[in-house]
């Protein structure tokens, strides 16, 4: 985990002003070769002096570099600050960087956020690796294996079927009441990745306020990192931190590395004594001489990629399905067909095609990242007949072409029978349909995902009907967005439960 920091809710006007004389002699005295003065570059919006085209990102950078994609086409390039910056918002572009030129632009930029020095993120980091190194592939090798072969994710089953059951068991108890749905999907989804990786819960579905301490931690870490940072703007200050958002987020990750790292010690000190039907993912790393180092990095990465995206996906699939009663018909309809007991398994699934049509509907017009993780050019390359120079961070725009109307027809409706006559999937191959992106950087835990986001979000309409609040003053909710390194709601989506006949039989 699917992080440039790029301009989002802080305004970085007022501190870049007070720095501009201190800039003006860092860049007269020690500023390196502008990439601009090397032609072919795509086309962008003129840069400002100094602060390049920081204010041209706006609070919504996804929405703003679609606008400049309109504009000046379909590959451009910006400055922020001194850094340069390349944005593909349609699928040629996505698949001349993603596909193309994948070995050259599957570097990352690490942004100074990340606590870890970034050589070390090469030993350390699934997510962040540097490079597509041996050490990268063997991570990914092992996660694999052990979490997301079909073979791994089929032996999960009945552990994500037990807390999903333990989920709507929790639901029941809330009739009538005003819930916060994303809250409580948070901590299935959490509680179902922390009992894969280390076998045990971490959060109590009866405590008052449910996910809201670990899912605040791990929300945290997204705006911390989306947040825009002088540091990655302006290199040279890297090592100044004068936002404090590096020393935020060490102490974000500090606190989430203590929840487990007794547990650790616990399995190194007993690893002999285990028997091989309790052993877990943590112990897989243990037996392959991982540190503690690396087994903190791995842990983090996967539980706040996989519980962050997921909660989102059905956090916005819910909402849609609320302001579209329709399609949220068809819905159960098709779920009373092919469901004939009072449990949802993961077996039921496949049967549920316009479930399925509406996960990828959801995915298209709100993707969970809708810029993905940032690339990098490990070396100088030709892109759509553009140069994109050594170093150069590359976006994919994934949210522009989910709704660009010349690859959409009604772009922004919600219509989920646009997937039922289409082979269109979410896995890398369709480069017009890119929620998890492609190539090497693809998301590795999307096998796991597909299964956590169908299953909860057909035991959520399963056993449910749910409506909006009485003091809501419209019919409708409202679907804003809050951009972070996952695009949430900006309002938390809350739903009164009531428990559907069939389910009390």
């Amino acid at each position: 985990m699917r992080i440039m920091a790029v301009p989002g809710e802080i305004n970085l006007l007022f501190p870049v002003l007070l720095l501009l004389p201190i800039l003006f002699l860092i860049f007269k005295h020690f500023r390196p070769l502008s990439p601009l003065k090397c032609p072919p570059l795509p086309p962008g919006p003129y840069p400002w002096p100094l602060i390049g085209n920081i204010l041209d990102m706006g609070k919504m950078p996804h929405v703003s570099l679609s606008r400049l994609a309109q504009a000046y086409g379909p590959l451009i390039s910006l400055k922020l600050g001194s850094q340069f910056l390349v944005v593909g918002s349609s699928p040629a572009a996505a698949t001349e960087i993603l596909k193309t030129h994948d070995r050259i632009l599957s570097a990352r930029h690490i942004p100074h956020v990340i606590p870890a020095k970034s050589p070390d993120l090469n030993n350390l980091s699934l997510g962040w690796a540097i490079e597509c190194n041996d050490q990268w592939k063997y991570l990914r090798t092992i996660c694999r294996a052990e979490l997301f072969s079909a073979k791994a994710i089929e032996s999960q089953a009945s552990l994500r079927e037990k807390k999903v059951m333990e989920m709507v068991g929790f639901m029941g108890t809330k009739e009538g009441k005003v819930v916060e749905v994303g809250e409580v999907v948070f901590a299935t989804v959490f509680n179902m990745l922390t009992n894969a990786l280390l076998l045990k819960d971490f959060i109590n579905l009866e405590d008052e306020r449910v996910g809201g301490g670990m899912k605040g931690l791990v929300r945290r870490i997204s705006e911390v990192a989306s947040a825009p940072n002088l540091d990655d703007f302006y290199p040279i200050l890297g090592g100044l931190d004068l936002q404090n958002l590096k020393k935020e987020m060490m102490e974000v990750f500090r606190r989430i590395y203590s929840l487990w790292g007794i547990i650790i010690k616990e399995r190194r000190e007993r690893k002999d004594e285990q028997l091989s039907s309790q052993r877990c993912f943590m112990d897989v790393l243990i037996d392959n001489a991982f540190s503690d180092d690396q087994i903190n990095q791995l842990l983090l990465e996967l539980l706040a990629a996989g519980t962050d995206t997921s909660t989102s996906t059905i956090e916005w699939a819910m909402s849609e399905l609320i302001n579209n009663q329709e399609p949220m018909n068809k819905v159960r309809v098709e779920l009373a067909r092919e469901i004939d007991q009072n449990v949802v398994t993961e077996s039921n699934l496949p049967q549920l095609p316009y479930l399925h049509a509406c996960v990828k509907e959801t995915l298209r017009l709100h993707p969970p990242a809708p810029l993905l993780i940032p690339h990098r050019a490990a070396e100088s390359c030709k892109v759509m007949n553009y140069t994109i120079p050594k170093d150069t961070q590359v976006f994919v725009n994934v949210w522009a072409i989910g709704r660009d109307p010349m690859i959409w027809e009604d772009p922004l409706t919600f219509k989920p029978e646009r997937f039922l006559s289409s082979d269109l999937d979410f896995k890398g191959n369709n480069f017009e349909f890119l929620p998890f992106g492609a190539g090497r950087r693809i998301c590795p835990g999307l096998p796991m995902a597909t299964k956590q986001v169908h299953l909860i979000l057909a035991s959520l309409i399963h056993f449910f009907d749910w409506y909006l609040p009485p003091d809501m003053d419209t019919n409708k909710l409202d679907m804003n967005e809050k951009f972070g390194v996952t695009l949430q709601k900006e309002q938390p989506l809350l739903l009164i439960p009531k428990v559907r006949k069939q389910s009390r039989d």
